[in-house]
């Protein structure tokens, strides 16, 4: 089944509320939310304050994805604000283990490894089984609104394979130049989370029309 997680960078923050509820309309599975510290990745963008104010908002999934090189510091504060599920990079923490049982144990929410475009995915291949997603990164974090590294598709059928032998439930996320022409060939290769910000915040047919048309075209893709 495909679910699309919008992603809020892209959106206008004076009416997000609003926006979000829009693409719950257009019937988006959850919330992705970008955190960057300016070191991880060259620039700065929200923290937990976000997460507090969309909390009562809606009753979606809130998922936050670290890019930063501390993570750890970075948990407390969005697990208490109401996040659901923490995304992590492996290039920050190269022995991953301790962190995952720790969000999934003490802190009692879903885990997700995040790795970029230029990352060895058979090094993301031991964590599959104790993760409930795997976050491949289809452009260098950072920035909204860059090409999908054409690269990519290979690298989730690989992760595909690899997650029907060893975890079915895994789910596989892409994110980066996700949009009406890019999703067929990231569905098909076997990712079922996509997400996206330009292609649903900067649509000109509006929030809801845009998160419907990708979850169609990703549906459609796999029949």
């Amino acid at each position: 089944m495909a679910y699309i997680a919008p992603s809020i960078l892209a959106a206008d923050f004076s009416r997000l509320g609003e926006l979000v509820l829009e693409t719950e309309k257009g019937g988006a599975d959850r919330v992705h939310i970008d955190v960057m510290d300016g070191h991880f990745v060259p620039n700065l963008s929200m923290g937990s304050v976000v997460v507090k104010g969309l909390r009562p908002v809606t009753k979606r999934p809130l998922e936050v994805h670290l890019m930063v090189e501390r993570p750890a510091s970075f948990l407390d504060g969005f697990v208490a604000a109401g996040a659901d599920t923490i995304i992590f990079h492996i290039e920050v923490v190269p022995e991953p283990l301790e962190l995952i049982q720790h969000i999934r144990g003490s802190l009692g929410k879903k885990v997700g490894l995040a790795f970029n475009p230029d990352y060895p995915i058979d090094k993301i291949e031991p964590y599959l089984t104790d993760i409930d997603l795997v976050l491949c990164m289809t452009v260098f974090p950072g920035f909204g609104g860059q090409a999908y590294i054409p690269e990519s598709t290979a690298r989730i059928r690989q992760l595909r394979r690899w997650i029907n032998e060893q975890n079915p439930k895994c789910e596989i996320e892409v994110d980066g130049g996700i949009d009406v022409h890019t999703i067929v060939a990231t569905s098909a290769a076997g990712a079922n989370v996509f997400v996206a910000g330009t292609a649903i915040f900067g649509s000109k047919y509006g929030p809801a029309v845009a998160t419907a048309n990708l979850l169609a075209l990703a549906t459609i893709a796999v029949e």
